[in-house]
């Protein structure tokens, strides 16, 4: 499950889904002759789902499925914000907002991976921020906070979009890439930008992935991280696909952290 699925469901979504509609982008499960795969698909909130062979990523013998799961749709948004859309820089800063849910708890861990000089959290509750920090934060912050941004990760909007823009460095880059807050952007004035030397940048996984390239190479990248020892999947807890509503109900209170699955026939 992610993030994304809430808006699909209350029609918030960047583009709209024909109905009748089933969510969920990505599966794990078996092909006919046993094979694990994982697997971005339409419709995943299955028993039973159709793939292209071209979609079907082999899981590796010692990554379970909530894992594989979690670096598919979660794993290639942090690994994509991070290297294709900010294209962080060695020592730079970066600020990571909702830092214990699906994307943040990853892009935590990868932006140091990747060289990042410190990583600032933001949360949404104080109960998560032992999680952010045992992911490898240096500190979680609230806004309005002294210490300049190189880059910012936003899937929130609202009112911390706009508090993020203020805070960023010199060339800084405030990537944008949902809006949980689910309320309007304020209009960016581009004189300001010119000002800070700054820039927004938008992402959006769908589009980016027909780029060539875009799946294999990072993916198989995560699944080497995560076999090292270097990369770690927060297991957000599973229920069963009956109880998808409850699941969605939870995620919207901010009451999970990591990756959430569902699981048929549980």
């Amino acid at each position: 499950m992610n993030f994304a699925d809430t808006h699909q469901v209350d029609g918030s979504y960047l583009t709209a889904d024909a109905l009748p509609f089933v969510p969920g982008s990505e599966v794990v499960g078996r092909t006919p002759d046993g094979t694990r795969v994982l697997a971005r698909v339409s419709g995943g909130y299955a028993e039973q789902v159709v793939a292209k062979e071209s979609a079907l990523q082999q899981i590796p013998g010692e990554l379970g499925a909530a894992e594989a799961l979690a670096l598919m749709t979660q794993g290639l948004t942090a690994w994509h914000l991070l290297r294709s859309a900010a294209r962080l820089r060695e020592g730079e800063t970066v600020v990571v907002h909702s830092a214990a849910g699906g994307v943040g708890s990853l892009a935590v861990q990868l932006a140091r991976e990747f060289g990042a000089g410190r990583v600032l959290a933001q949360v949404s509750a104080p109960a998560k921020e032992r999680l952010a920090l045992d992911l490898g934060a240096d500190a979680v912050i609230t806004y309005p906070h002294q210490e300049k941004a190189d880059v910012v990760l936003d899937a929130v909007g609202g009112e911390l979009f706009d508090q993020a823009l203020g805070s960023l460095a010199s060339f800084g880059r405030l990537v944008t890439y949902g809006n949980a807050a689910r309320s309007g952007f304020t209009p960016v004035d581009p004189a300001r930008l010119n000002r800070l030397n700054a820039a927004v940048v938008g992402f959006w996984l769908r589009p980016a992935l027909a780029a060539p390239g875009a799946v294999s190479g990072p993916l198989k990248e995560l699944f080497t991280m995560v076999a090292d020892g270097r990369l770690r999947p927060v297991a957000g807890g599973s229920y069963p696909l009956t109880e998808a509503r409850r699941a969605h109900e939870d995620l919207l209170a901010r009451r999970t952290v990591g990756k959430i699955v569902l699981v048929p026939g549980a």
